[in-house]
Parts: C-alpha cells; structure tokens; sequence
C-alpha cells in the first residue's frame, strides 16, 4: 500500500499520497502536476508492491471513463476491446431504463448474458421454433439470450439498472440488430409486400435505430402473454442467482452460475463473490479461459501473475472492470472497511477454479515441501485445507 508523506512540515495535516515506499526506500516525492484523486484511489499503482516486476497490460478500466450514451427512456455504457484491449473474450454494457424505458426489440451475433444490479424488468424473447418466453427480473437475477434470438427489456416500477455481458470482446451494444433500424432501412413497398397492407401504414415508422425509448409500464404479466401455437420455450433465460445456497467460506460467500444449474447458459458462466473486511479471495487460477471482472461494491487489489517473474498489482472498486488473462494465478483482497461484492465471469459452459491451497494439499506433502523449503507451520495449514475459495 502507498504510503502518505506530509505536503508541508508547516502542515501536518495535508498528506498526499506519494510514489514512495518505505520498506525499501524506493521512489520518491511527486511535486508536478498530477491527478490526486487518481493517485488515493490507485495506492497500489502508485506504490506497488515490491513483488510486483515485469510487464503486464492494463487489466483495469472503469465505466466512469467511458462514453455515456442518452435517451429518453435510460442510458447505456460500454466496456469493450477499444477500452480495454486486452479483454478480447468478453464485452460489457451497464445500462438502466427509467420505469416504463425500453431497450427495444432487438437481436445480437453475441450471446448476452446479464445481472440485475437494481430495479425490476420485464424480459421477452422468441426461439427459432416459434416458442416465446416472457419473465420478470428483479434485483439479483440473471438472463442469458443465445446468439441471434430476438429479445426486449422493459423497466417496470421504480425503473432498474443492469450489467449485460456478451461472449466477444469486440461487441458494441449500439452496433446490433435493431428492428427499429431494420424497418428504417427496408423499402416501404417491401415492408408493405411482407405484412399485407398498404404502403402508407408505414409512414409513422422510426427513420433510425431508436435503441432505448420511453414507453408506459407495462400491466400484469398475466395481461400480456400471448399463447404461441409452439409451446413455449423449454429452457428459462432466467435464473434466480441469489435464491441460490452459497458456498459458505470463513472470508465471504460464491454463487455459481453456469450450464450446470442455467442450462441455457452455454458460452457464459460465472460466479458472485462476496469478501468480507478482512478476507480475500485465495491465490488460485483458472484453467478455462480468460476472466472479466465487475465490482458491485467495495475496495479491493488484485495482483495477476504472469510467470517469468512478471506480476502486477491493481486497485478496483465499484463500478470497474477487471481482467484475468487465461490461466494467470491471481487473488483478490478485500483493501476496505465494507464488503466487496463482485462478479468473475468467463467465456465457458463451465465455471473451473484451480485453488493453490488446494493442490499443495493434494500433492504428496514431501514433495511439497522440499520444493518450497516449506516451514511446518504451512505444511501444517494444509491439513485442513477443502475449498475455502475465500478467506482471511
């Protein structure tokens, strides 16, 4: 952690954080410009720990920095390959609808998956067998809509804010298939030949994509259903995450969520953390793919291990992303006063976590030990080692 140095001795109650390190006398004082705000909230990019060495790419962005898209009926933001180039696999889009906005009818090339942050929704969606499926989200709850199935998001009460994640990392949520657009871009004669009806029943059309519009809350999901001759879909696009038992660890909890209890969720699955005070999520890796981070809530730093004796140290709260490259060792620590929540995430049916304390316990513990030169009172801590996945 960095460490405070006195603006002036004339005043020692003004500190700024400086590039120093008092372990080893490495650094320096920063007199220049410079952004201080920044600085507080990065302690570990200012000052990072002397085990951090090498190159690593950034493996942070906050949605705070990016371009904030406005309509009438809610925003969106967007996390991508263009901000964080490293995040090839994964793509997000934190978006809130005013009660009644809608993202409108709509399809993508990318399977969507996504978490209620606040608020309630209603979510519609028809497979390629004529099946519909209509469900209403609230806080906590999942959705995932495979590629190319057509889909809407409708605020009910109150309104709602969510993060939607997509299965490539080049995606942009205002590049999509919109019917709005498709209308706009279709001559009227063919539209008109398509339904039926004159050419003039399309004069009101949208002339472009109207993406999020503000609309009415919509009535009973009794009142709106309608009977498809196909049945309906079989599989939910929704899941109950937090109705889900937690895997119960001395630092915090996980909720899993992945092909294995959201059948539909192929191409995504993920976790939700919680980190005590104190706790930290253990030293481990997966062995799937990559990962991609959201912070709900809290302070935390994470330091990723590359091999070759490259590693680097990073600060998140909430509201950032954060990046794992396939396979990297790496933890989380809770650095606050109040408990981190946050989401890991991965482009794989299944969600894999390779626990370091779990394999040292599963290794022959001579060979262990005569390969770290490992003190009884670790070997000792092995004994006892399950699946703590996160602890003090």
């Amino acid at each position: 952690m960095s460490q405070d140095q006195p603006i002036s001795n004339n005043n020692p109650k003004a500190f700024i954080p400086q590039p120093y390190r008092v372990s080893d006398g490495f650094g320096g004082l920063d007199l220049g410009p410079r952004d201080m705000m920044r600085d507080k909230e990065n302690p570990n990019m200012l000052v990072p720990p002397p085990t951090d060495n090498g190159l690593l790419p950034n493996l942070k962005m906050s949605f705070s920095d990016t371009h904030m898209q406005l309509n009438k009926g809610g925003w969106s933001r967007e996390i991508t390959v263009r901000d964080l180039p490293i995040a090839t696999t994964l793509a997000g889009v934190n978006m809130s609808l005013r009660p009644g906005g809608v993202r409108e009818l709509h399809w993508h090339q990318q399977a969507e998956w996504a978490f209620m942050i606040w608020g309630c929704a209603r979510i519609t969606a028809v497979d390629w067998h004529g099946r519909n499926f209509i469900a209403d989200v609230g806080q906590g709850d999942l959705w995932y809509f495979p590629a190319g199935l057509p889909h809407s998001i409708q605020a009910l009460e109150g309104g709602c804010e969510f993060l939607l994640v997509f299965d490539d990392g080049s995606f942009s949520d205002l590049n999509t298939l919109s019917i709005s657009d498709w209308f706009a871009h279709t001559p009227k004669d063919v539209l008109a030949a398509n339904f039926g009806i004159p050419v003039e029943s399309f004069n009101g059309i949208p002339q472009e994509q109207v993406y999020i519009y503000q609309d009415q809350v919509p009535g009973s999901i009794e009142s709106e259903k309608i009977q498809s001759p196909f049945g309906t879909i079989p599989l939910s696009f929704k899941h109950s995450l937090m109705a889900q038992e937690p895997i119960v660890s001395p630092g915090g909890t996980v909720r899993i969520a992945d092909s294995s209890n959201f059948p539909i969720a192929r191409t995504i699955a993920a976790a939700l953390v919680e980190i005590k005070p104190g706790a930290m999520r253990e030293l481990h890796w997966h062995p799937n793919n990559d990962e991609w981070q959201y912070y709900l809530s809290g302070q935390a730093r994470m330091t990723v291990f590359g091999g070759n004796g490259v590693a680097r140290t990073f600060d998140y709260r909430a509201g950032d992303v954060g990046y794992v490259p396939f396979a990297m060792g790496h933890y989380v620590q809770n650095t606050g006063k109040d408990t981190v929540w946050f989401l890991e995430m991965f482009k794989a049916p299944r969600f894999e976590d390779i626990s370091l304390n779990q394999w040292m316990a599963l290794t022959p513990h001579q060979l262990v030990q005569s390969n770290l030169n490992a003190s009884p009172e670790l070997m000792k801590s092995l004994r006892k080692v399950k699946w703590p996945v996160v602890n003090y």
